[in-house]
């Protein structure tokens, strides 16, 4: 099976939280997901995410088996964030 990955970066001195929100956020939603040490997933209908919290950094790792939902991954993941973090501007760069 083909996997089409997209790999996020937000630059924040607050990674570890917003990674955490964010997981808990959805796990809320009833979607499978855990936040430990400083990592964690969210295991969605579209594919996989998954987060890392750095010093500088919360890096987002998005999985799917087509281009179109790794793309509407992509795009839910940064909405929330972006929500989340408007207090400290966040903004997601995607490669």
């Amino acid at each position: 099976m083909t996997e089409f990955t997209s790999v996020g970066r937000s630059a924040t001195d607050r990674a570890s939280r917003y990674g955490s929100q964010l997981v808990k956020h959805f796990t809320h939603k009833d979607l499978e997901g855990s936040w430990e040490d400083g990592r964690g997933f969210v295991r969605f209908s579209l594919g996989l995410a998954e987060f890392e919290a750095f010093e500088d950094a919360l890096v987002m790792r998005v999985a799917s088996s087509s281009e179109e939902d790794a793309a509407k991954l992509r795009d839910v993941v940064e909405r929330h964030l972006v929500r989340f973090g408007s207090r400290d501007e966040l903004t997601v760069t995607w490669s």
